[in-house]
């Protein structure tokens, strides 16, 4: 989808021809003296060409407006005609309806992702969150490159992602996240600056092309920040020192491994009864056969292999490790 506020071309057009025809019934009624239903009959059958008779002869003023009337109605109906035309054949008219239904879809969005950049970062990540199925939106510049995927279940917007109006139509405010994943450095912290100024809790997780662009996207307010290329070059490094795990570990993300999760459990979203309680205690309660790996206390360490009597507090998280039909059981029981 375009983003632009420019006037759709087919109200516009329909209120010049509304403005054409109200022109001449306004004309017959004063220069004829013509009741608003005649009038309106003289300007239909005047504007069509159909030739019928005047309801009644017409005057020396009436004539003179009779032609300059036929000259405006036929010229304006034959560009509108022609423009109506190109507006169906070139698919404008198509274009203005997916803009419509994407900005109704846009409108609805609550706790989504927005995905700035749709390169092979953008891509990928788009490919993740939809096999997770997490709800997101991208925002791309380039036109070609959204064409290229053909996609009619994306929900995206053709716009520049460092401008805030275009954040805003993301639905920015609203969301729960945000990626970016621009080529440009420079743009990826502008990005931030403006995301973080227009929704202060939001998640940002930022691409890095250096190390010191990584300092100024902290500084900028990123959550995290990812270098595609150190963890590449060490992804492939452990592929030689520990091909199993990371073997493993890739399975675990990639759609080979859709149906195995892990999730987070924070100490909010545990049911009261289970709160401060030990690790033991919390696993055991209504089991669905998901597994600890570890646990997030309150300073933000992790601690991998937990022992069963640490105590659940504040601000703790449970990290678990189970199947798709196993996290959803979980959730289910949580959310008692």
């Amino acid at each position: 989808m375009l983003f632009t506020k420019k006037i759709p071309s087919l109200r516009l057009w329909l209120l010049i021809v509304l403005f054409v025809l109200l022109f001449g019934v306004a004309g017959y009624m004063l220069i004829e003296g013509y009741n608003f239903f005649d009038a309106l009959y003289m300007a239909v059958i005047t504007i069509t060409t159909i030739g019928y008779h005047e309801i009644r002869p017409l005057s020396d003023a009436g004539r003179l407006f009779n032609i300059v009337f036929i000259v405006t109605s036929f010229t304006t109906f034959t560009y509108v005609l022609a423009r109506l035309t190109q507006y169906v054949i070139s698919g404008e008219l198509t274009r203005d309806f997916t803009q419509k239904r994407l900005m109704q879809q846009l409108a609805k969005k609550r706790g989504h992702v927005i995905v700035c950049g749709f390169g092979r970062n953008g891509q990928q990540a788009a490919k993740t969150l939809r096999a997770h199925k997490i709800d997101f939106v991208i925002i791309e510049k380039n036109a070609d490159i959204l064409q290229q995927h053909n996609d009619p279940s994306l929900v995206y917007l053709t716009g520049d992602a460092t401008e805030d109006e275009v954040l805003i139509a993301a639905g920015i405010e609203r969301a729960n996240s945000l990626l970016v994943s621009l080529p440009e450095d420079a743009d990826n912290v502008f990005i931030v600056l403006s995301a973080r100024s227009l929704n202060p809790g939001l998640n940002i997780i930022s691409r890095a092309s250096t190390v010191s662009a990584t300092a100024k996207l902290y500084k900028a307010g990123a959550n995290h920040v990812v270098m595609p290329d150190l963890i590449g070059g060490t992804h492939m490094a452990t592929l030689v020192s520990k091909p199993d795990v990371i073997e493993f570990i890739d399975f675990l993300s990639g759609e080979d491994g859709e149906s195995i999760h892990i999730e987070a459990v924070g100490y909010h979203k545990l049911p009261p009864v289970m709160r401060d309680k030990t690790l033991k205690e919390i696993m055991d309660w209504k089991k669905t056969g998901v597994n600890c790996i570890g646990v997030k206390d309150e300073n933000g360490k992790f601690c991998i292999n937990p022992p069963d009597d640490i105590v659940i507090g504040k601000d703790m998280k449970v990290i678990v490790l189970g199947t798709k039909e196993q996290i959803a059981e979980m959730k289910r029981n949580v959310g008692e």
